[in-house]
């Protein structure tokens, strides 16, 4: 049993050391964190701003691009701080 528990183990921290895991699992914490907040500010604009439907789309568009953006920088910063710590 303690033999199982030690490959457990070992995968799990060969799956966080992976680049390609690690880089899902920050891009899947973004999206979460992020996500939420565009649909917050798109409820504001759909519901309380009484601002037209294409205003909502607008952003919704917008966003998109600006989340691929914001998260290359995000990236490219992180990658680089490992490098740094190597």
């Amino acid at each position: 049993m303690a033999e199982e528990a030690s490959v457990g183990n070992g995968f799990v921290e060969r799956m966080l050391q992976h680049p390609l895991f690690r880089s899902f699992l920050w891009f899947a914490l973004f999206r979460a964190f992020y996500g939420a907040g565009i649909l917050v500010v798109t409820w504001f604009l759909a519901s309380e701003a009484e601002a037209p439907l294409w205003v909502s789309v607008l952003f919704l568009l917008c966003s998109m691009v600006f989340s691929r953006l914001l998260f290359r920088g995000i990236k490219r910063l992180t990658s680089k701080q490992a490098d740094a710590s190597d």
